[in-house]
């Protein structure tokens, strides 16, 4: 099964690769866009292909099960389907291929289960297009408003709801935030994603189960106002400058951000966006406004909620002492999330039985698992090895590593109990 898994699986990923491809470089899956349509168009065909049933929910979310599916509660195997702009091509995808391999393969062979399995392809995971993350799930869930259908699309100037309509999505159904799919359907979640960063890489381990998802903390624009003014004529005590302003803070963050990791607090912080008014530049001119993005992750919330006070606690300090105001947009919060013991042990096990060591892997990515596990399912992940970090083109995975997961992830979901 292993040989006939990797052939199609390279053909999947190959022929989805050609389909979303940018034009300048990469894989581009545009949330509610051309690439993720595309990409869900391909799996669904595959599916009907292979004798599965192919269903949508009210927010374009696609699901697979198999024809005799009873309709009792599931355990659904799912990832996202979008990608960041000009970004790799596993990142999700290789999760709803390795579902889709495994619901194959259960039908085939006419493996009972305790509990139906389906497998789940989510929209808009990605914050990159609209700035906000978990999109599709969210709104399964009933956790989208009006105000997140009115976000606007950095790239295509639509907003939310209109290219979710586009999709084919019912808002009036997304508006009402009920569950779009009966909640008590929802048994478990369990999905596969590439690790982010290179760790299994240097560990030499092909597969890491993931024991908890940080949650986020963002601000998606802080703006730095200031005053313009002639760079030779004001004297520093005289300045209202949003650059030095900023950079002061970026810096005091960072030099804060190395002592509480002394202090094995687990904390990232990342300033993703930073930059003065293009339409003042000059090189004689002192910046009068700055504008950037804050975001901290940490597997604990009081770790989020003392790092973000600190901050705001440093910005006071730097207004008095440099003249200047910042004005931060409203945060935007995503709860950690503890995966499900039981089923991460289950997955350790399985792991260890395929040779590898089963390790521990903590999420500093976000995930839509840890939206199902925050809602009260019990949900659990896989990791698999890749190289070059992702969220870019040239992020990689090999495909013996994707079906070793694949085949923990098969024999393990035949195996959980609740």
């Amino acid at each position: 099964m292993s040989i006939l898994w990797k052939q199609q699986a390279r053909r999947m990923f190959s022929e989805i690769s050609e389909l979303s491809r940018d034009p300048e470089i990469g894989i581009t899956r545009e949330s509610y866009g051309a690439g993720e349509n595309a990409a869900i168009a391909y799996l669904s065909q595959f599916a009907r292909d292979n004798g599965l049933r192919v269903l949508t929910d009210p927010a374009g979310n696609v699901f697979f099960q198999r024809a005799d599916d009873d309709g009792q509660p599931a355990i659904w195997i799912g990832s996202h389907l979008d990608s960041v702009p000009q970004g790799g091509n596993y990142d999700g995808l290789a999760g709803v291929v390795a579902g889709l391999l495994c619901l194959c393969r259960l039908d085939e062979q006419a493996v009972r289960t305790q509990r139906p399995i389906r497998v789940l392809g989510l929209r808009g995971e990605e914050s990159a297009w609209f700035g906000k993350s978990y999109m599709g799930s969210r709104a399964l869930m009933g956790g989208l408003t009006s105000n997140d259908l009115a976000l606007v699309n950095r790239f295509s100037k639509r907003t939310l709801g209109e290219a979710m309509q586009a999709v084919g999505a019912d808002l009036d159904a997304i508006r009402s935030q009920q569950w779009l799919i009966d909640r008590q359907q929802f048994a478990g979640y369990l999905e596969v994603h590439i690790e982010q960063a290179e760790s299994l890489e240097k560990m030499g381990q092909a597969i890491g189960v993931v024991p908890g998802i940080r949650g986020n903390l963002r601000h998606n624009l802080v703006r730095c106002l200031g005053e313009d003014g002639h760079s030779g004529a004001v004297s520093r005590e005289d300045r209202h400058d949003s650059v030095f302003a900023v950079s002061e803070l970026v810096a005091r963050i960072d030099q804060l951000w190395g002592e509480w990791l002394n202090d094995d607090r687990d904390l990232v912080v990342t300033v993703g966006t930073l930059g003065t008014n293009a339409a003042h530049h000059a090189v004689s001119r002192i910046p009068g406004e700055v504008n950037f993005s804050l975001e901290i992750r940490s597997l604990h919330q009081p770790t989020l909620e003392a790092f973000h006070a600190l901050i705001l606690d440093e910005v006071r300090q730097i207004e008095e002492h440099r003249q200047v105001r910042f004005e931060f947009d409203k945060r935007i919060d995503t709860q950690p999330a503890a995966m499900h013991e039981p089923w991460v042990e289950a997955f350790v096990r399985t792991t260890r039985e395929h040779g590898w060591e089963g390790v521990l892997t903590p999420s500093g990515a976000g995930h839509d698992a840890a939206v199902f596990a925050n809602a009260g399912i019990p949900s659990a992940m896989l990791f698999i090895r890749n190289q070059h970090g992702s969220h870019n083109p040239h992020e990689a995975m090999v495909l013996d590593d994707f079906i070793e997961a694949t085949e923990v992830l098969y024999h393990t979901t035949q195996e959980l109990t609740l």
